[in-house]
C-alpha cells in the first residue's frame, strides 16, 4: 500500500524539521499533508495556597492557542512551497493529561511524523506523544532528529531484525518507504547467542520479493550495548533511515520505552521509523 496520507506534528519553536522532512516526502509519495499543532492547556495545582484567578487561566490558555496557530500558518506555508495538498488541524490538550485529543488525529493516516526532542527548545510532553503515538496509533511512527535530516531520497536504508513480532510489524509498516530505497541493509546484532541457519536469510528472501535490493550484515559479539552498535553501524555506513521496532510496555497509563530503543531515540542523528 503507497503512501497517501501523512501527519505531521508540529512544533511550537524551532525550524520545523519534522514538517519539512515530512512535506519533502509527501511531494515525493504524491501524499496528503496534514499538519497537527497540539496546544496544551494549563494545569492548576490542587494543593494551590491561593485560588489561581480564572482570567489568568485564560490568558494561558489563549497564548497556548495562539502559539498552536502560529506553528500552523508555518506547516501551510511549507505546504503551500513544496506543492502539496495540505491541510492543518488543531488539538487542545491538557498539560500532563490524556492524549486521545492527540490520538483521534493519529489512528486514520498512514504515517506520523514527528520531531525528537530538542533539549534545548524542548516540547511539551514529546516524549509521551510519541510513546502514545507508537504504542497506541496503530500507525507507523517517523522520528526526526532535531538537528535535521537531508531530503528522503532512501539512498541507503537500514532494516534493524532481530525476529521478533514488533520487528516485523515495523518491516511491513514500512514497506511503501522501503520500496522508494535503492538499498536495503539487513542488520542483525548478535550478541553471543547460537542463531540457527543463516541469520537474516529468511527476511532478505521476503524483501526480494518485493523487488528491494537486500543484502544482510550480521555483527557479532560486539562489547557495546545494542543501541551504541546500532548508531555506529549507521554512521560508519552513511545511512538516512533506520526501520525498527518499538519496544516497551504500559503500566495503567504510563509507557516505558525498552532500553535499546529509548537511548537510540535520545541520541538519534538520522530518522528512525518505529511500529509495535
Amino acid at each position: 500500500m503507497a503512501l497517501r496520507d501523512i501527519l505531521m506534528v508540529t512544533d511550537l519553536s524551532g525550524e520545523q524539521q519534522a514538517v519539512k522532512y515530512g512535506i519533502e516526502l509527501a511531494a515525493r509519495c504524491d501524499a496528503h499533508a496534514t499538519g497537527l499543532a497540539l496546544s496544551y492547556e494549563p494545569v492548576v495545582p490542587a494543593f494551590a495556597a491561593a485560588p489561581v484567578p480564572v482570567d489568568f487561566i485564560e490568558q494561558s490558555r489563549q497564548h497556548a492557542l495562539a502559539a498552536a496557530q502560529k506553528s500552523l500558518e508555518t506547516f501551510n506555508e511549507l505546504a503551500r512551497l513544496g506543492g502539496v495538498k495540505a491541510e492543518g488541524r488543531l488539538a487542545e490538550v491538557i498539560t500532563g493529561g490524556p492524549m486521545e485529543p492527540v490520538l483521534r488525529h493519529c489512528r486514520l493516516t498512514d504515517l506520523i511524523v514527528v520531531g525528537q526532542d530538542n533539549p534545548d527548545q524542548p516540547e511539551p510532553m514529546r516524549e509521551l506523544l510519541i510513546e502514545t503515538a507508537l504504542f497506541e496509533s496503530g500507525v507507523p511512527v517517523l522520528i526526526i532528529p532535531y538537528i535535521g535530516a537531508p531530503a528522503p531520497k532512501f539512498e541507503n536504508v537500514l532494516v534493524a531484525w532481530d525476529g521478533s513480532s514488533t520487528a516485523t510489524r515495523a518491516v511491513q509498516a514500512a514497506l511503501p518507504i522501503l520500496a522508494l530505497a535503492k538499498k536495503v541493509t539487513v542488520l542483525i546484532i548478535n550478541k553471543g547467542s547460537k542463531m540457527a541457519g543463516e541469520p537474516g536469510a529468511d527476511m532478505a528472501t521476503y524483501l526480494a520479493r518485493h523487488s528491494l535490493n537486500v543484502t544482510v550484515d550480521v555483527i557479532t559479539n560486539t562489547q557495546t550495548t545494542v543501541a551504541e552498535t546500532l548508531l555506529n553501524y549507521v554512521s560508519d555506513n552513511g545511512k538516512d533511515l533506520v526501520v525498527m521496532g518499538g519496544y516497551g510496555h504500559s503500566r495503567v497509563r504510563e509507557f516505558l520505552f525498552g532500553g535499546a530503543t529509548r537511548d537510540i531515540l535520545a541520541a538519534m542523528t538520522v530518522p528512525v521509523l518505529m511500529a509495535h
